[in-house]
């Protein structure tokens, strides 16, 4: 049983240090998607016109929606976990006190997914400056923004438990990171690729994200989606259930 009072407790603990960072990570997590939206949007833009049914700042504006939510929770669930386990021994604190390694993911999971699914939105803000018709599909993106953070929140937590440095990280950033963003049909369609990477892109967590946003701003496809949504809580559910049970292996003696 996970209790509300311990996430009640561990979200108390994230909010009084978000009060202290949060201009640097929001200056972050906006400038760093807008920029890349407009060096590939404008950059590209001038060169490939359409992509499909999309104009190309349209296509890569949702592409990168899904990229902001991937960077904005991988990343704090690699380091921050690693750091408030090795270093600052945060969570031997709270362990200490009426919480269990679940509890402690859950929270800290939560909070990482529920930032990533509003700052994720920035693409599509900056977008519709640039001509993107607003659509009442995109109410829906923050929430798939969330859940996606979710499962890629706790693969980042699950990675920090198992590398045995934080130098480490370099090659999961290189190795896993970098080529989930470039075999997701974020700035080029999956079609002019060999049948070997479209067929890797099934597996791909973020490939569903970036559908499911396109879809919720240029239309829904029902049936596709579905599917969609449920590659995405099936990896959510499995990287639960791994990084929880290799924490608790790291966390408790």
């Amino acid at each position: 049983m996970i209790e509300t009072a311990a996430l009640g407790g561990i979200w108390r603990h994230e909010f009084a240090l978000f009060k202290r960072y949060y201009l640097s990570q929001t200056f972050a997590a906006l400038v760093e998607p807008t920029f890349m939206l407009l060096a590939f949007g404008y950059g590209f833009g001038s060169l490939v016109a359409v992509v499909g049914h999309y104009r190309y700042l349209d296509f890569v504006a949702t592409g990168v929606v899904g990229v902001a939510a991937l960077f904005t929770s991988v990343f704090p669930g690699m380091f921050n976990t690693y750091i408030r386990r090795s270093f600052q021994h945060t969570y031997d604190a709270i362990l200490a006190t009426p919480v269990d390694v679940p509890e402690l993911v859950a929270g800290e999971v939560l909070w990482i997914a529920a930032k990533s699914g509003i700052y994720s939105c920035t693409p599509l803000v900056v977008a519709m400056g640039f001509g993107l018709r607003p659509s009442p599909g995109m109410l829906l993106v923050p929430f798939i923004t969330f859940t996606t953070a979710l499962g890629f929140g706790l693969f980042g937590m699950y990675t920090s438990a198992i590398v045995p440095s934080i130098n480490s990280f370099d090659y999961v950033i290189t190795g896993v990171v970098t080529p989930l963003f470039l075999i997701a049909g974020t700035f080029f369609p999956l079609a002019s690729l060999p049948a070997w990477a479209r067929t890797a892109a099934e597996f791909n967590p973020l490939f569903h994200c970036v559908e499911l946003v396109r879809h919720a701003v240029f239309g829904l496809q029902p049936r596709t989606d579905l599917v969609h949504l449920s590659a995405l809580l099936l990896f959510a559910a499995l990287m639960w259930l791994i990084a929880v049970r290799t924490l608790r292996k790291r966390l408790i003696d």
